[in-house]
C-alpha cells in the first residue's frame, strides 16, 4: 500500500494522491532539472493531461499523446537511452508531448523534437530530443478540417 499525500496543484486546487502515481524524471525537464517528480492529471473532456509538479505547485505543464495529433509519429531512441529505461524497443515506452498554450487556441504549438519518454511499469521518465521533429509544431495543422484538440 503506498503513502497518500495532498498537493495543492496549478489547475486542480489541492488533490490528494497516492506517492506510487509519481513519474520520477531522474534528471528532470529542460530548463527545469531540479523537477524530478510529476503527476499526470487527466484534464475534463479530452485527451489533455496536467503534467503537475510534486515540488513546485504552480509548474505544471499541459501534454498529450502525439500518436493523437500525428499516428506516424515516429520516436526513435538510441540503444544507450533504451538501456538506462531497461527496456529492448521504443514500443514499450509511452510518449507524451509538451503543449504551448497560446491565445486564441490555434495559434498554439506542440514540442514533437523533445517528447517525454514514460516507462509504464517503472514510472520513470525522461525527456528526449528527436532530431527530425519541430519544436514548435502549430496545433492548427493537425486539425485537417476538425476542430483541434485545444492545448
Amino acid at each position: 500500500m503506498t503513502e497518500t499525500l495532498k498537493l495543492q496543484t496549478k489547475y486542480f486546487g489541492e488533490i490528494e494522491y497516492d506517492a506510487g502515481d509519481v513519474v520520477r524524471f531522474p534528471e528532470g525537464l529542460f530548463g527545469f532539472e531540479e523537477e524530478q517528480g510529476f503527476l499526470f492529471l487527466p484534464f475534463e473532456g479530452g485527451g489533455l493531461l496536467c503534467l503537475q509538479s510534486v515540488k513546485t505547485p504552480a509548474l505544471a505543464f499541459v501534454v498529450l499523446d502525439p500518436f493523437t495529433l500525428k499516428p506516424d509519429y515516429a520516436p526513435e531512441l538510441e540503444p544507450s537511452e533504451l538501456r538506462a529505461f531497461g527496456v529492448k524497443e521504443v514500443g514499450e515506452l509511452a510518449f507524451y508531448v509538451l503543449c504551448a498554450v497560446k491565445n486564441p487556441v490555434s495559434a498554439s504549438t506542440v514540442n514533437l523534437k523533445c517528447p517525454l519518454a514514460v516507462h509504464p511499469e517503472t514510472r520513470e521518465a525522461r525527456q528526449v530530443i528527436m532530431e527530425r521533429y519541430e519544436m514548435r509544431h502549430p496545433l492548427a495543422e493537425f486539425s485537417r478540417g476538425e476542430e483541434a484538440a485545444p492545448c
